[in-house]
């Protein structure tokens, strides 16, 4: 890896952590576009760069949501079964999961064509949730859950978690908002494990790509956030289950 790289890196990591899209799955597929050599760094730089993005929320939110003790609980709640189950298969997903190419085009695809199929069937009723707070903790500990599944590169942290709310009876920007919330422990544990295990493998020049990444997607999470809140006021998901398909067909296509 080199500077560049992890500019990019962090550029698609910005953008995609967000939407329902699969930020791990495409900073695979970067990899591979870029040729960058498959190693056990470049697996925990891809988990350490998802908490740059991450950090965009304590910026955008830490005047609102983020001083709402009931708030928390629900998050806290809803991380439960998240830090379980990533417990219990962080060693399968970093070992055979993220080095699965197919594996993430597959998830990529049905993901995208259940968004669709998804979209086309939920109606949100005039009394679905519309603040994070009022969240019930039994449906919190559901959505948690609903994001363990992304533990699948390909499947969509973002995706996993605002399907599951929708399917509860929360609305849309609730549940976008509250999926950008739970992100946050989320990672904060995921990369704060993998840092515990490999740091220590770590070269300098390591490191300074680290930090680079982690900066960058920082810097264009900020405005991803701002741009799916805009979006989802005035559009469904279809669009984003159509990229996801298109994006698994074309490198069937292209022979990858």
């Amino acid at each position: 890896m080199n500077i560049l790289e992890a500019i990019i890196f962090g550029i698609v990591e910005g953008i995609t952590e967000f939407l329902p899209v699969s930020s791990t799955g495409h900073l695979i597929l970067t990899a591979e576009l870029l040729g960058t050599s498959p190693s056990e760094f470049l697996k925990s730089f891809e988990i350490v760069i998802q908490l740059g993005a991450m950090l965009s929320i304590v910026v955008l939110y830490g005047k609102s949501l983020l001083k709402s003790k009931e708030v928390w609980k629900k998050i806290f709640v809803a991380f439960i079964p998240t830090a379980i189950i990533g417990a219990l298969f962080y060693h399968v997903v970093k070992s055979v999961f993220m080095g699965h190419l197919q594996l993430v085009l597959w998830a990529l695809f049905s993901g995208g064509a259940f968004l669709i199929l998804f979209d086309r069937w939920h109606k949100e009723g005039s009394d679905s949730i519309d603040e994070v707070a009022k969240i019930p903790y039994r449906t919190a500990v559901i959505i948690g859950l609903f994001q363990s599944l992304a533990i699948v590169p390909g499947i969509s942290r973002s995706a996993a978690t605002i399907i599951g709310g929708l399917i509860f009876g929360i609305k849309r920007k609730t549940i976008v908002e509250f999926s950008f919330l739970l992100a946050l422990p989320t990672m904060l544990a995921a990369t704060g494990f993998d840092l515990a295990m490999n740091a220590n493998t770590f070269y300098p020049e390591q490191l300074v790509f680290l930090g680079v990444g982690f900066v960058v997607s920082f810097l264009v999470a900020i405005f991803s956030v701002k741009f799916l809140l805009h979006y989802i006021q005035r559009h469904n998901f279809v669009l984003f289950g159509i990229y996801r398909i298109a994006v698994a067909v074309v490198w069937w296509l292209l022979g990858k």
